[in-house]
């Protein structure tokens, strides 16, 4: 499936992508505050799109007039989420590439994602959550209408093998329609 908004396309991640998602990976402050090990080569980020990014609804962001991801954005719906989920709830998760913080694009993408999950994928909560010190990803979820749920203290994080506190966000299908 492809997703449209003002500015962007999302579309499923290929393989092909591996260069271009390597060069916004291997970028230290992109994934270890998202909760991921930053990539160490072409092949590594290649395995990723196959093990991870190949999950449905899981899409590269793509800009309008273009084919190369500059991040990606998707939904974990119910037991494929990090979170303990029912069936019609989602988990959402998005990164982008330091060359394209600030410019409202990753809300731009998750609102997208949001209006997926709730229109055709008839989910009644989106959850969503950021670790201690992400505080772009803590603004995403403020502008997309998260509202803050609980926190999550001394999580043993096997993705970086360390000990994390993550607060959690989510949005209800009445909320969303109600924005």
């Amino acid at each position: 499936m492809i997703l449209k908004t003002d500015r962007l396309i999302l579309r499923p991640w290929k393989e092909e992508d591996a260069e271009q998602l390597y060069k916004y990976a291997k970028d230290p402050n992109v994934g270890p505050i998202a909760g991921w090990t930053v990539h160490t080569s072409v092949e590594d980020s290649r395995q990723i799109i196959k093990d991870v990014l190949s999950a449905d609804e899981t899409y590269a962001v793509v800009l309008k007039g273009g084919d190369l991801p500059i991040g990606s954005v998707g939904l974990m719906i119910g037991q494929k989420s990090n979170m303990e989920l029912e069936n019609n709830e989602g988990e959402i998760g998005y990164w982008i590439g330091v060359p394209y913080w600030g410019k409202g694009l990753i809300p731009e993408a998750v609102r997208k994602i949001m209006q997926h999950g709730f229109e055709e994928l008839k989910l009644k909560v989106i959850w969503c959550g950021y670790f201690d010190g992400n505080e772009k990803s803590k603004r995403v979820q403020e502008k997309c209408g998260f509202r803050y749920h609980h926190t999550e203290k001394d999580i043993k994080w096997h993705l970086m093998n360390d000990i994390r506190t993550e607060h959690i966000t989510c949005i209800t299908k009445e909320q969303w329609e109600g924005r």
